[in-house]
């Protein structure tokens, strides 16, 4: 496998960590380097980690994978996007303080449910005898790379547009499309 496909393979993967992380900064608005730095981190070591673990499952567990982790992954992004919708409607004060996307539970869950398409990458990696050690480096640095460059992209939008309250809305929107996409792709409509 080149290089090319493997850069064309973690930019793909990137994607749904890229459309979060610019959800993750309209929520937040300003956006610290602090941040910045747990977003990227979490969201590029979970897309090293999991093609690491789906490479190591290899062919014997991808059956029941394949067959549930669309499900999964929509799951957690439905979860993520309720609460940040039901906070956006739910607080009438400008100054009442937001969920931080970029802390506990909330950062795990949208770690995992970006990263589950790795899993997958792995597991096929394994079943073409391909090393995994070099990939799941570029993987790792390039979905670090788009969420840095998401959530900035977010936090811009926000201050520029003012958005307020109705962009916490749309950021919570975006994750459940990004879950539909999921579904879309896994088959699930057709």
């Amino acid at each position: 496998m080149t290089t090319l496909t493997i850069i064309g393979i973690a930019v793909a993967l990137a994607m749904d960590a890229f459309a979060v992380a610019i959800a993750s900064g309209v929520s937040l608005g300003k956006v610290s380097k602090r941040q910045t730095f747990r977003l990227a981190w979490h969201f590029g070591l979970f897309q090293a980690l999991m093609p690491i673990a789906g490479w190591a499952l290899g062919t014997a567990v991808n059956q029941y994978i394949s067959s549930f982790d669309h499900w999964v992954a929509f799951g957690l992004l439905a979860f993520i996007a309720v609460r940040m919708i039901a906070e956006s409607v739910g607080h009438q004060e400008e100054d009442c303080p937001h969920a931080d996307p970029t802390k506990g539970g909330t950062m795990v869950l949208l770690s995992v449910a970006t990263s589950i398409d790795a899993l997958a990458v792995g597991t096929s990696f394994a079943l073409l005898g391909i090393s995994i050690w070099i990939p799941v480096i570029i993987i790792g640095v390039v979905a670090a790379a788009f969420t840095t460059l998401g959530l900035h992209l977010g936090s811009f939008v926000s201050r520029v547009e003012r958005i307020g309250k109705a962009a916490e809305i749309i950021g919570g929107v975006v994750l459940i499309l990004i879950g539909v996409r999921i579904l879309w792709d896994h088959g699930v409509f057709g």
